[in-house]
């Protein structure tokens, strides 16, 4: 199943947008969060473009209004974004809302339907590695 994960702020607005597949149609928030993270580094690591825009800002970047630049270009390790993420998820660095419902934990299981909304509002900058 294809869901659109929104990036939002709090007053709605649409910042950015990315499809995910799952395989299943129970997932978890980790699931979420990962899948995100994963397809965000994948993006950028398949093009190596000059500018990052996604959940977790790696190490050594200099931020700029198009996202975070890398310098030099350089491949960006999905795990450690990944628990970056996690983390920060569970410090309240972000939110996860499930059709405009914050969601509580990580293993919190949602059953995804094809009008399911997911989206994440950012709190604090998050830095990864």
């Amino acid at each position: 199943m294809i869901i659109t994960i929104k990036d939002e702020t709090f007053a709605g607005k649409i910042l950015h947008e990315l499809e995910i597949e799952f395989k299943t149609e129970t997932v978890s928030v980790q699931d979420i969060i990962t899948g995100r993270v994963i397809k965000e580094v994948e993006n950028y690591n398949n093009k190596l473009p000059e500018y990052f825009n996604g959940l977790i800002e790696p190490s050594d970047v200099e931020k700029t209004l198009n996202g975070f630049k890398l310098k030099p270009k350089k491949v960006i390790d999905a795990e450690k974004q990944v628990y970056v993420a996690l983390n920060a998820f569970q410090n309240n660095g972000f939110f996860v809302l499930i059709d405009n419902i914050q969601s509580e934990s990580l293993d919190q299981q949602i059953a995804l339907r094809k009008d399911t909304t997911i989206s994440f509002i950012k709190l604090t900058p998050l830095v990864g590695g």
